[in-house]
């Protein structure tokens, strides 16, 4: 298994630069919609959010970065109250870790179910092909479990 430092999904560490980015350059950055971030900080799921001299949210690297986490979160299955209980384990620092690994251990094993659900989807689909193939080349005969027998 790949060290987290060396994996493309490991969190960056942010450095202070003090570079501020919109609600727009984060949604951007992000690939997510606009309402989507909004909810998210009306949920209280971007805990450090901060608000320039219009009022207007705005947010620094290690927010943009836990707003990449939160998608990727939603992805694997987590509802608001699970991602907003992640994130309260989060903010507990090390001491919450074996929880939140708990947590993703029972996300994963569930996508890895929806995984397998999947690819027996697949096999379907390419035999169902196959047979159509079949029945249209002529080398095999169309029955229908639908339709009476002829």
């Amino acid at each position: 298994m790949a060290n987290a430092s060396e994996n493309e999904h490991a969190p960056k560490r942010a450095k202070a630069t003090g570079d501020l980015f919109t609600m727009m350059q984060v949604c951007r950055e992000a690939d997510m919609t606009y309402q989507t971030l909004k909810f998210y900080c009306n949920q209280g799921l971007v805990p450090n959010v901060k608000r320039d001299k219009n009022n207007r949210r705005v947010f620094d690297k290690h927010d943009v970065e836990w707003v990449k986490s939160l998608i990727c979160l939603k992805r694997c299955g987590m509802s608001i109250e699970e991602m907003k209980e992640y994130l309260a384990l989060c903010l507990q620092g090390e001491t919450s870790i074996p929880q939140r690994k708990t947590m993703l251990a029972e996300k994963r094993s569930r996508l890895v179910e929806q995984i397998a659900e999947l690819e027996a989807s697949v096999e379907y689909i390419d035999w169902k092909q196959g047979f159509y193939d079949d029945v249209l080349a002529g080398r095999t005969e169309y029955f229908s479990n639908l339709l009476p027998e002829k």
